[in-house]
């Protein structure tokens, strides 16, 4: 079991821990010529629980002046028992109370309080000023999950009462121990708070497992990453517990021997974890809880230190639900980083303000991978209100019935911290793309596809000479930020399912299809090779109903009909362009793509041979038909469209 001390200074943390486990804990020069303690201490106590059960405790001795709680909260990270001390002769310090609300707010339930120095104590008066030091601390306590923690009056220099709070925190280990549940599938994760090198080691990082399981020998990934920790690092030695091992575990405090790191590349804030979930973010939807005691409401874009695992960075809050919090409300938010963090779902931080002198509220992570855009609308927070959810199984199936563009299955394991999608617990009738890593909910994807129908229903009222959009068109219509695999699956469910027809590049629904007689398809013949004779400037309708001998109403029926087929394009009213042609001008405007940016009309023009008011005709059609998208006076090429791709 990992132990935090906390409390005022000079309050006998340090000497607390020495008694128990005979471990001097303040190790710098300045520590020790000062009495106080400067940076994190740690000691160990190893003993023989029931039925010959190894017990260990590992006791982070934290900081008590309040210039140093940014050091306290680094500490804080992972301990699973606060060790609250207060001092017999001072009572509760202005650095008690801030201790006390860094615990409650990082949501640690488990603790103890130590009242030290209680041979200070007048002898005669020693019951009466225990008597009100505890109903102190009690109604200190009341309002957190703390309540309810024992109190052990101790004398570190005596030694009085130090046996009884030993056997208590063993106890505890060994309640623990019996009753841990621990979450074997997440990754292993390690919160850096410490790195320095050995002779003949090389660097070591240490800090408290998170979550997982390391081996000696497995690979690690420092995030965030910087120059010379972006390869693998290979773990070369163990010591768990202050022991060497084999291995470490989630609860353990730890020191990893790392092959191939310099001691400057890694910084406390750094994270040591299994690659497959390394990640670095700036933007972190988290569930805000402020401080009941704050004097004040939280307003959204109050400039805030972060502090999550054992990094410090600053930022700023965006509240989603309001412009302001009340002091003990809780409400979702966004945190703004202006650098980046690794942080995981459940991962819980404390935000103290802008000077770094007060602890305001505590967060607890929903998703490390939050949106600049949409972050305040009702599918957002629907999806973030799926994601507060306390189990996984649960939340995972919330969320997918929350995200009506499927959910991203390799970005959702790596912010749960599990090493891959297949061990995201997903519902069975969830539909499967991309090989495994997406996933939509069937009501979803019957929503889309009843909204993509009347989006094809509706372009077929608003252009029926044409045959239908392409894939990509018809997805710009419909659900603009669908992912690829997604709209692949849903356009070819609807085609197998004969509710839309695919007619080369084109989707069309089936009663759109066009329907010819014989004799216009006997017209069709003799009107396709006039109009592919006629190059890039094929005759009009006019012309066609006199070379062909037909009427001119025939003429446009048989084309719009050929149109619907997608064997020719009407580039402008009676005049249209076989397939073939089209094709050979989309290339010519592909190559003039290749020399700049866009599509000039000018450039096209020369290329083309034609004149200027035909060319920019031509690209206003490639523009309507989505091959082209216009900005200002260029057309661009719209990114991965296989409209009227060169054959061979």
């Amino acid at each position: 079991m990992i132990i935090g001390t906390a409390g005022h200074i000079d309050h006998g943390k340090t000497a607390l821990v020495r008694a128990l486990t005979g471990v001097e804990t303040d190790r710098l020069p300045e520590e020790k010529r000062r009495g106080i303690s400067i940076e994190l201490g740690y000691a160990y106590l190893h003993a023989e629980g029931a039925q010959g059960r190894p017990l260990s405790l590992g006791f982070v001795d934290m900081p008590g002046h309040e210039r140093l709680l940014h050091t306290m909260l680094a500490g804080a990270t992972g301990i699973a028992h606060a060790l609250l001390i207060v001092a017999a002769d001072d009572g509760v310090m202005p650095q008690t109370r801030e201790h006390l609300a860094v615990l409650a707010l990082l949501g640690v339930a488990q603790g103890t309080v130590a009242i030290t120095k209680i041979d200070r104590l007048d002898p005669a008066t020693r019951a009466s000023r225990l008597a009100q030091l505890q109903a102190q601390v009690r109604a200190l306590l009341a309002p957190t999950a703390l309540a309810d923690a024992p109190l052990y009056p101790v004398s570190a220099i005596t030694g009085e009462g130090i046996d009884a709070l030993r056997a208590h925190l063993l106890a505890c280990a060994g309640r623990q121990h019996s009753g841990a549940a621990q979450d074997g599938a997440r990754a292993f994760r390690l919160a850096i708070d410490r790195a320095f090198t050995l002779a003949g080691v090389g660097t070591v990082v240490t800090g408290t497992v998170a979550s997982g399981r390391l081996q000696v020998g497995d690979a690690l990934q420092l995030t965030p990453q910087r120059q010379g920790t972006r390869e693998p690092l290979r773990v070369r030695g163990i010591h768990a517990q202050n022991q060497p091992a084999e291995a470490a575990h989630a609860g353990q405090r730890c020191a990893l021997a790392l092959a191939g790191l310099a001691k400057d590349a890694v910084h406390r804030g750094d994270w040591a974890c299994a690659p497959a979930i390394a990640l670095a973010t700036t933007r972190i939807d988290v569930e805000c809880s402020l401080w009941p005691d704050e004097p004040k409401p939280l307003r959204s874009g109050t400039p805030v230190h972060v502090h999550l695992g054992s990094s410090d960075v600053m930022g700023s809050i965006v509240l989603l639900e309001g412009a302001s919090l009340a002091p003990g409300a809780t409400a979702l938010a966004q945190l703004v980083l202006h650098a980046g963090v690794a942080a995981w779902h459940g991962d819980r931080g404390v935000l103290r303000d802008a000077s770094a002198t007060r602890t305001m509220a505590g967060v607890r992570v929903l998703d490390p991978f939050a949106p600049q855009r949409w972050r305040g609308t009702p599918e957002r927070l629907a999806q973030l209100a799926a994601q507060a959810l306390p189990e996984r199984g649960a939340r995972i199936a919330a969320l997918l019935d929350q995200s009506p563009l499927g959910l991203d299955l390799v970005q959702t394991a790596r912010a749960e911290a599990l090493p891959g999608p297949q061990d995201l617990p997903l519902p069975e009738a969830a539909i499967r793309l991309d090989g495994g890593r997406a996933a939509i909910a069937p009501a979803r994807l019957q929503a889309l596809q009843a909204q993509a129908l009347e989006r094809l229903q509706a372009f077929h009222e608003s252009q029926p000479q044409e045959i239908g959009p392409d894939l990509r068109r018809l997805r710009r219509l419909a659900a603009p930020r669908a992912g690829d695999a997604l709209w692949q699956h849903l356009v070819d469910d609807l085609v197998a399912r004969g509710a839309v027809v695919r007619s080369g590049h084109w989707l069309h629904l089936p009663a759109h299809a066009a329907h010819m007689s014989a004799a216009e398809e006997q017209l069709a013949q003799r009107l396709m090779p006039l109009l592919l004779a006629g190059g890039f400037d094929p005759p009009w309708v006019r012309t066609l109903a006199q070379d062909s001998g037909a009427a001119e109403a025939l003429v446009r029926q048989t084309l719009a009909s050929l149109a619907r087929r997608g064997e020719v394009f009407q580039c402008v009213k009676d005049l249209y362009y076989p397939l073939p042609t089209i094709e050979r001008l989309a290339a010519i405007a592909r190559g003039c793509m290749a020399q700049g940016d866009a599509v000039q009309a000018a450039a096209f023009r020369d290329a083309t041979g034609l004149g200027r008011k035909r060319a920019i005709q031509l690209l206003e059609f490639f523009d309507r038909v989505g091959f082209t998208r216009r900005v200002k006076d260029a057309h661009l090429l719209r990114p991965g469209t296989p409209l009227f791709a060169a054959r061979d």
